[in-house]
């Protein structure tokens, strides 16, 4: 259980990022904003989706997108198809990856990223994030028989992180300040750095905890690997859109009340982490306390403030 200070610490964050977003004024102050006027000209959102990111965003069994992000997205298209006027927007989905994610974003090829992305400072001075959906922090996958219980054991072995991630920065970060001496070797994205692991290329996978057990349950690989070590980051996650757009922001804040209050919140969580996924496998991860909090923040209801 991490401090309730770093917890705290980390919500505050996400939720400055928001507010900060909701403070720029780059668009004008009449119509709509960039890219909700995109949006409407085309008819069309386009959500940025990830092939290996269960339960978040990843490929069904006919390679179609689908997770807990893409749903909070589909909420979210449906509130900018009420502010835009256009109830029937349709849905672009585009790949990305943990490397170019963000300049997906930046370079207007996505209107929304509906991944597995952590809200932090860094990012939060070129991108802008929604309320929390998720907290996640760097753990270490490894072969059952491995007697690798933390980071420390594996001084001098070779770990795999993801491109682009902030596990990477952490495991990064952790090697220089212990001198651990890793060799650290990166994938392009969760699936092949799995793969990696799968193949004895690595020592140890490091990415976020709930991200390797979906890796896990999805590959049916119980009896093969395990999850170990303590946190070595904090990773709130949030859906991902282009900086300096208030009237966006707003939108993206007001469909996840909207979930909030109707209750919806907590429900969504547990079809995707709870029971059954559409590709069979069950993740079986509780709802965390501080997500809980997070959500209950969200609702506006009568019976809320009862």
């Amino acid at each position: 259980m991490r401090p309730l200070t770093a917890i705290s610490s980390g919500l505050l964050l996400a939720a400055c990022l928001l507010a900060t977003d909701a403070l720029a004024q780059t668009g004008g102050s009449e119509g709509l904003s960039p890219t909700l006027s995109a949006i409407k000209n085309a008819h069309t959102v386009r959500l940025g989706y990830r092939e290996s990111s269960p339960p978040f965003s990843f490929l069904d069994q006919a390679n179609r997108p689908i997770g807990y992000s893409l749903e909070l997205c589909e909420a979210i298209v449906e509130e900018i198809g009420a502010e835009v006027d256009d109830p029937n927007l349709r849905i672009d989905y585009v790949k990305v990856t943990s490397d170019d994610r963000i300049d997906a974003l930046l370079q207007n090829k996505i209107d929304l990223e509906c991944g597995s992305t952590t809200a932090n400072s860094e990012r939060g001075k070129r991108v802008a994030f929604s309320p929390l959906m998720f907290v996640a922090g760097t753990k270490l996958m490894v072969p059952k028989a491995s007697s690798v219980q933390q980071l420390s054991d594996l001084k001098g072995k070779t770990i795999v992180v993801t491109k682009g991630t902030t596990n990477e920065q952490a495991i990064r970060a952790a090697d220089q300040k212990f001198s651990l001496g890793l060799t650290i070797v990166v994938g392009a994205d969760h699936e092949q750095s799995y793969q990696m692991l799968v193949d004895g290329k690595a020592d140890a996978f490091a990415t976020d905890d709930i991200l390797l057990s979906g890796l896990i349950v999805r590959h049916k690989a119980q009896d093969k690997f395990r999850v170990t070590g303590d946190y070595l980051s904090y990773d709130p996650y949030g859906i991902m859109f282009r900086k300096g757009e208030p009237q966006l922001s707003a939108v993206i804040e007001r469909a996840f009340r909207k979930l909030g209050s109707n209750h919806d919140l907590v429900p969504l969580y547990n079809k995707w982490f709870m029971a059954r996924m559409p590709t069979g496998e069950r993740m079986n991860v509780p709802i965390s306390l501080q997500l809980e909090e997070a959500f209950k923040a969200m609702d506006d209801s009568a019976s809320a403030n009862n």
